[in-house]
């Protein structure tokens, strides 16, 4: 069968909250309706042309938070809905199933991502066996059978620190980068145009939350281990908890064309991998290699933009490392260290930046790539390739 081409004629994103700051008590569904909306206005979609919507998400209520934001975008009660839990790579896998449906003829039209409010999430416990049975609370669900390691995701990420040689001043310096680098584009408002502001508590907010001027490796090097006495991972050189959400629409190049749309990024292909859950951040690592290995034509050197998720500084060096790409060359307005890592929302926005820097230019061009990468708790990791594509002569 003959593979329709999926392109993505939209991306959009709130900005990332702190948890507990600008979106405290702002529900998953209310921070994902209107990204779904400004998506649609970018596609030149009405609500009714949607087909299906996927969205990611990991430490929410349940009960379908895809229909719920959709129904609550306004969109029809006969347009379809789908979550996906793959913890931090479900928007991400949201995206890539988008684009498989698309892709076999499945739908024509779907929007796809992921929000969180881990501000609003719930609290959970477990089930009493018996009546004098204590509910225990817990803050997660496990990622392995009883019995296997499950590590904290500190935990593991300073197990990679220990293995893959990740020295604390490499970290820090890291984090301080990425966080100069989201300063610079907060400033110069790199961000602006994929933004959908939004309510906070108390005012309108259109910028990231995180991201701190000033930040320097000397201050960073004043904290203390996080996570495990005598360790090198700190609350400095890893990601904070935030609130977000971030969309795309997904349509054939058909009907991209008959939108009258110039450009669009196509999706070229994507790919998962996993590993020992002792090492859940690495998981990214085969991911890749799982992906470029059907592109032999295309190397890490010939993709333009890369997006690694940045959920520790010592996990992003130590798959960059296995990898072989310069750091530098990664993240080039910053990355979750700084702007914030909201779970279930975070592989859409790395979509969006790829968006944004790939077609948000002056003069847009066919032939650009980008990759998303990333790794997921229990050790999972997924990679999406894009690539830039004209549809139609302007004017």
């Amino acid at each position: 069968m003959e593979l329709t081409e999926a392109v993505l004629i939209a991306a959009r994103r709130t900005p990332v909250g702190r948890a507990g700051g600008t979106f405290d008590g702002i529900s998953a569904d209310r921070l994902l309706a209107p990204v779904i909306r400004a998506c649609l206005r970018d596609a030149r979609i009405e609500p009714h042309q949607v087909e299906q919507v996927v969205i990611g998400n990991a430490a929410g209520p349940g009960g379908n938070i895809a229909r719920v934001g959709a129904l609550a975008a306004g969109l029809p009660v006969t347009v379809p809905a789908t979550s996906i839990d793959q913890q931090c790579s479900s928007a991400l896998e949201a995206v890539n199933f988008a684009a498989r449906l698309v892709q076999t003829g499945a739908a024509r039209v779907v929007v796809a991502g992921g929000v969180e409010s881990v501000s609003t999430a719930p609290w959970r416990q477990t089930r009493p066996r018996n009546r004098l049975e204590t509910p225990r609370l817990y803050t997660r669900a496990r990622f392995t059978p009883e019995g296997m390691a499950d590590p904290e995701m500190g935990v593991a990420a300073e197990t990679l620190a220990q293995r893959y040689q990740v020295s604390r001043e490499r970290q820090d310096e890291f984090a301080a980068e990425s966080h100069r680098r989201a300063v610079r584009a907060r400033q110069t408002g790199t961000f602006a145009a994929e933004i959908v502001p939004l309510t906070g508590a108390e005012t309108q907010v259109a910028t990231d939350e995180c991201p701190r001027p000033g930040l320097t490796v000397e201050r960073l090097a004043r904290l203390k281990p996080a996570f495990v006495p005598g360790g090198t991972v700190t609350a400095g050189n890893c990601c904070p908890l935030n609130d977000g959400a971030s969309t795309v629409v997904v349509v054939s190049a058909q009907v991209a064309r008959g939108l009258g749309h110039e450009y669009a990024l196509a999706f070229a292909d994507s790919g998962v991998g996993a590993v020992d859950p002792v090492e859940l951040g690495l998981a990214a690592v085969p991911a890749c290699a799982n992906l470029l290995a059907r592109h032999p034509e295309l190397s890490l050197a010939d993709i333009e933009v890369i997006e690694f998720n940045e959920a520790f500084a010592a996990q992003t060096l130590a798959c960059l490392d296995q990898l072989g790409i310069d750091p530098a060359r990664v993240n080039r307005d910053g990355g979750a260290i700084a702007l914030g890592h909201p779970y279930g929302a975070s592989g859409a926005i790395l979509t969006t930046r790829i968006f944004s820097q790939l077609l948000r230019t002056a003069n847009p061009r066919a032939g650009r790539t980008g990759l998303a990468l990333m790794a997921a708790a229990g050790g999972v990791g997924a990679a999406t390739l894009y690539r830039t594509v004209r549809l139609a002569a302007s004017g």
